[in-house]
């Protein structure tokens, strides 16, 4: 493996690959901060973890299963009147649960190994296909398109802010969720 160079930028202590070190110099070879550290220990792989055939193998297949999913929902409950309630229920619901996801998975502790893999699997690959914007965008568009101002608008408003209002639901449903730690007595 590449060694890793530390260097230090208004205390930033980040890894920078030695491909990146060329822009740490001014001709190649003086570093232009002089406290540059080489780290040999250092054996992460230089290949970003987004770029993993794992990785991208767990969200293509967590994304079909929710795709499924939305799909199975959307057409057993049709849009009526042109508003597609069935697809705004999926948003707001996949914006909870990953509300919940996101605030568990943060409190346990860093984005690697198993978290990493829950996250990318459930969150950006199941409630990822699972929820829609572009189906909101189309059926805003249409709604606008048909002359339905006030209808379209107010569709395409009241996802996106019971969107958020979902995301800090699911946020606040985490920690109360969340076991409670009791302190020994001393």
């Amino acid at each position: 493996m590449s060694a890793r160079v530390r260097c230090r930028v208004l205390g930033d202590r980040s890894p920078v690959s030695t491909n990146d070190r060329r822009r740490l110099t001014d001709s190649g070879s003086i570093p232009i901060d002089p406290d540059v550290e080489v780290d040999e220990t250092d054996t992460r792989p230089d290949r970003p973890p987004h770029l993993s055939w794992r990785y991208l193998g767990v969200v293509f297949v967590g994304g079909a299963v929710g795709t499924a999913i939305r799909a199975v929902l959307s057409s057993a409950f049709p849009a009526d009147g042109g508003v597609d309630w069935a697809i705004l229920t999926i948003n707001v619901v996949g914006a909870l649960c990953l509300g919940m996801l996101l605030e568990a998975l943060a409190h346990r502790g860093p984005d690697v190994g198993r978290r990493r893999t829950l996250r990318l699997t459930v969150g950006t690959g199941v409630l990822g296909g699972f929820t829609t914007y572009s189906t909101l965008a189309d059926g805003t568009a249409q709604l606008l398109g048909t002359g339905r101002w006030a209808v379209g608008s107010g569709y395409a408003l009241l996802t996106v802010v019971l969107g958020l209002a979902a995301v800090v639901a699911g946020m606040w449903i985490a920690v109360l969720l969340r076991p409670r730690r009791t302190e020994a007595a001393s």
